[in-house]
């Protein structure tokens, strides 16, 4: 678990994680990540020491500005 918790910070001081919290309610975290490519953030978590030791798994989703944000400033959201 230390390999996996530095080479953890060495991404987020990268800049590569911008966010983690602890789930609450059960074992595990979420990393809020900045990266625009679902594969390239894939093959990155796959490099953690627990990814490549496949006792990882995640669900990656792309989040964005909030939309009422946009309509408040009476411009059109980006489509990516």
């Amino acid at each position: 678990m230390p390999n996996e918790i530095r080479e953890t910070v060495n991404l987020y001081l990268a800049g590569r994680i911008d966010q983690w919290y602890s789930l609450a309610d059960r074992t595990g975290v979420v990393f809020v990540l900045n990266m625009t490519d679902l594969e390239a953030a894939h093959a990155m978590l796959e490099q953690l020491p627990l990814g490549r030791a496949h006792y990882m798994s995640f669900d990656l989703l792309r989040i964005g500005p909030l939309n009422p944000l946009h309509w408040l400033a009476g411009v059109e959201p980006t489509k990516k």
